[in-house]
């Protein structure tokens, strides 16, 4: 990915410590949650029930656990299973972090009672329960250690004018970077190709026997005798693997067993490779301009509600059946067309539960509150705020400069 500043990068690595990677989620009402605090719903712009809601609403500070886990063991707690919990946004496992989250369960209960390792309750109350999207965005703590020029993160933040380009981050792809080529096949109605490169691209695999289960496959090409020694770990390989054992070249229906979550990874995986070849090439053009602007929400945050031909934030698309020419502009077709996809294939019409309208995202995101403090000769700390969306990697990109061209 093409950066915008042109300081050298301090070098360094992440993560030391749980401590060194915090994450605050802000609130609709602006509230950034710090760890250790106390909240209650009426601080936090959420009592608006009266208490009579449903769930149990509640501020959960975590250390090394990721989001849907975590919550997870407090709703195994009160009796109940996955589908009763709710989460504005996930958090990331190796990073001490505080965010809002719910749990239906018309019976009250003390959470903070729970007494789960690494997991602190920090104020309950009754409402109607948390969706994604509750959320203005995070706010990050962050220390870079082992820095090889720590003297340039100073310089870094000043070029950086409070913006940074709005990648998605690495996570969005999978971890063997190949969610878009499953996506993108699915889009082209090759449903064949999509579960060949599901079952078998080897491409950052870590895991030596998935790895040796893919290569396997890709040469034998037996779905039943796959089942015997693809590792029990991949479920939904084997989902995939069991459907086309019993029923042949039925690629559509044996992807269809998959979750509607995990199919729909897919196809956002490809938005998110159109919007990042966009950006990439518009940072490498000097080209920040747009057919569609937002506005700014109170907080200073781009307001996706307020779109029009001009404003603060200019936008990028990601793709969608109701994309147009003129809305997708050059940079996003070119991508598209390096796919083989257009707009229209977006409508999905063999697995219309995956069609995607499109929408906008900001070019550039605001990065508030920037502050970069050296601790010694080798260590400085970040803090900041992004957008809900933002990735605070594409921030460290910057800084670092590890794996990023400029």
């Amino acid at each position: 990915m093409l950066l915008i500043t042109e300081t050298g990068g301090t070098g360094g690595t992440l993560r030391s410590s749980s401590e060194d990677f915090v994450v605050k989620e802000i609130t609709e009402n602006g509230t950034t949650l710090e760890p250790g605090t106390a909240y209650s719903g009426e601080q936090l712009g959420r009592a608006g029930d009266g208490g009579r809601g449903k769930h149990i609403e509640f501020v959960m500070e975590k250390r090394n656990w990721n989001t849907v886990d975590a919550l997870i063991a407090v709703a195994k707690r009160l009796g109940h299973g996955r589908k009763s919990i709710g989460y504005a946004g996930t958090k990331d496992r190796n990073a001490v972090t505080v965010q809002l989250a719910s749990v239906f369960s018309p019976d009250d209960a003390d959470l903070r009672s729970l007494g789960i390792k690494d997991i602190r309750i920090n104020g309950q109350w009754r409402g109607d329960g948390v969706g994604m999207g509750d959320v203005l965005g995070n706010a990050f703590e962050i220390t870079v250690r082992d820095a090889k020029r720590v003297d340039n993160a100073g310089a870094i933040a000043e070029e950086l004018g409070g913006r940074m380009p709005n990648y998605f981050g690495e996570q969005r792809f999978g971890y063997r970077g190949n969610n878009w080529k499953i996506g993108a096949a699915m889009l082209r109605g090759d449903f064949e190709g999509a579960v060949d490169e599901y079952l078998t691209y080897t491409g950052n695999e870590v895991n030596a026997e998935a790895s040796a289960a893919r290569t396997r496959y890709a040469e034998e090409r037996d779905p039943k005798q796959a089942l015997s020694y693809f590792p029990k770990f991949l479920k939904g390989e084997r989902t995939v693997l069991a459907h086309l054992a019993m029923h042949g070249g039925n690629y559509a229906n044996a992807l269809r067993l998959l979750p509607r979550g995990t199919l729909l990874m897919f196809v956002h995986a490809v938005q998110s490779s159109v919007f990042n070849s966009e950006l990439e090439a518009r940072v490498r053009a000097g080209d920040f301009s747009s057919a569609a602007y937002a506005g700014e929400d109170f907080y200073g945050f781009p307001d996706m509600e307020r779109i029009s031909g001009s404003g603060k934030f200019a936008l990028g698309v990601l793709p969608g059946y109701a994309s147009r020419g003129e809305e997708l502009g050059a940079y996003a077709r070119e991508a598209m067309e390096r796919m083989q996809i257009g707009g229209e294939q977006f409508a999905m019409r063999q697995m219309p539960e995956l069609s995607m309208k499109g929408a906008y995202r900001p070019l550039l995101a605001p990065v508030k509150d920037l502050a970069c403090d050296v601790i010694d000769g080798g260590s400085y700390r970040l803090g900041f705020s992004l957008p809900s969306g933002s990735y605070a990697t594409a921030l460290l990109n910057e800084f670092m400069k590890q794996g990023a061209a400029q």
